[in-house]
């Protein structure tokens, strides 16, 4: 255990974190996404008991979102048709405010197909056991500055 990391990001999701280099993209997908399989060739972390919002907010603790870029968050967006409530975003954009102060303008949304091509070129991708339906989210690392 260590003094001011949250508890939910086990070691296995810390040194993923600690290897991403500025510009690389870690999915955080829902209990739906098909995480083994999108990330086959990638590394695939499961935090199965854990929510999207619990692993967003602990992730963005530690690691910057892309400053050099307009949109370093990425939602996958509703499939036309779908009759599906999202309010799983609004909780997720209330935790990237906290930590980027672009809000909810760091937030872009693509298209299911175009999600799943987008994660499996991820670096890694972390199973939750998220039930809210359209919780995928990716996110690209910024650059860390030095305290």
């Amino acid at each position: 255990m260590l003094k001011g990391i949250p508890s939910v990001l086990s070691p296995e999701l810390l040194k993923v974190l600690c290897e991403m280099g500025h510009g690389d993209r870690i999915v955080i997908g829902d209990g739906n996404f098909p995480a083994e399989s999108v990330g086959a060739a990638h590394k695939v972390i499961r935090c199965d008991g854990h929510s999207g919002c619990e692993l967003l907010e602990a992730i963005l603790r530690v690691m910057p979102l892309d400053t050099y870029v307009e949109k370093p968050v990425t939602l996958m967006q509703v499939v036309p048709g779908d009759k599906v409530e999202t309010p799983v975003w609004d909780e997720y954009g209330k935790i990237i405010a906290r930590y980027d102060a672009r809000g909810a303008d760091a937030v872009g949304h693509i298209e299911r197909f175009r999600f799943y091509d987008e994660a499996a070129t991820a670096y890694a991708v972390v199973a939750t056991g998220e039930t809210a339906l359209y919780a995928n989210v990716m996110l690209q690392k910024g650059v860390v500055i030095p305290e």
